[in-house]
Formats: C-alpha cells, structure tokens, sequence
C-alpha cells in the first residue's frame, strides 16, 4: 500500500469529484449537476457532518472542482503553496477522530463546516501526504488520445498509464492493435 488507509480513500473521493468536470469526460459531460449526484457522491464516500442540501451547497461543491483539479497540472513543488491555500482558507485544524467503521484519523474541520469547505480540505490533507511521501509523480492525467480523466496511480510499480472513468486502458489496447494489424501487410 502506498498510502494510509484514510488517504487513499479521499484520494479515490477527490479523483472522482474532480471527473465529474466537463474537461475530463470523454463526452465533455458535467456529471455532478444535480442534488442527487452529490447525495450520492457524498454518501458513496462517507462524508460525515453536516449538508444543508441545497442549491447553495451543490453550488459550492461544483465550484471547488477545478481549484482541486489544478493538482493535477502542477509538479510536486508548484503543488505546495496550492495546498496550503486549501488549507488556510479551509481554516484547518487536524485532529485525531475515530467514528463509524474508521479507526484514529485526521479530521481536520469541524463537522458544522460547509461540505464543500470539509472537501477542500480533507484533499488538502491527503495531498500533504502525497507529497511528504515524495509520491507525487502519482498524480496524473489519464494517457489515451480522447481522456483528460484524472487519476492517483495506485499500483505498486507505478506504471498505471490510464484512469479508470472511460475504459481507456482496454480501448487504446485495441486501438494499438488494430494500427499494429493494418501497418502488417496481408
């Protein structure tokens, strides 16, 4: 495992918010536009605290999206000061927590806070460790010709080239052999 548990699984949250940008669809599709795609999301990804579940709130969540995206178009030493504006203006303040199925973990705003605001900084906190690990070479942007999905490449040997939003592994395999099949001659 390359990252701790709570990590990782805010990493995975984060690269599927950030794919619901019309920029990283295949089909250029904005996938969070209602209150049911965030009820869904926030649920499949136990965000805990308070929602107000309103216009506002989905507003405010879309909105993020692309400060958080812009992870993905940095180096690790470019990342640091885009971190730590998430953290300042998130006002963090990391605190050990155990609640539900989840053992002690970093929470590091409080439960009354703006989902979008517990968001941005619950990512900002799994990219500090992203890039205390030296690990940010993971962070990437899905390599087949017709994606801009992003993705943490989560493999041991980090060789992971596509996400996993569009099928684009299994499509630009095919595609490769079916160039390989014509440039054979008959």
């Amino acid at each position: 495992m390359v990252f701790i548990r709570d990590t990782e699984l805010v990493l995975r949250a984060t690269v599927e918010l950030v794919n619901t940008l019309p920029r990283t669809d295949t089909s250029g599709a904005d996938t969070l536009m209602t209150m049911a795609d965030l009820d869904d999301f926030a649920e499949r990804h136990t965000y805990t605290g308070s929602r107000a579940r309103d216009d506002r709130e989905l507003a405010a969540v879309r909105g993020i999206r692309s400060r958080i995206f812009e992870l993905w178009t940095v180096d690790r030493d470019d990342a640091v000061p885009l971190v730590n504006a998430m953290l300042r203006d998130g006002r963090a303040l990391p605190q050990l927590v155990r609640h539900d199925e989840f053992d002690w973990h970093i929470h590091a705003s409080e439960e009354t806070d703006h989902l979008a605001q517990r968001i941005l900084v619950e990512t900002a906190m799994a990219f500090v460790d992203v890039i205390r690990a030296d690990e940010y070479a993971r962070v990437r942007i899905c390599d087949a010709d017709d994606c801009g999905g992003v993705y943490i490449d989560f493999s041991k040997n980090g060789s992971k080239r596509y996400c996993d939003a569009g099928n684009c592994g299994n499509r630009m395999n095919v595609n490769a052999y079916r160039k390989r099949k014509a440039e054979t001659p008959a």
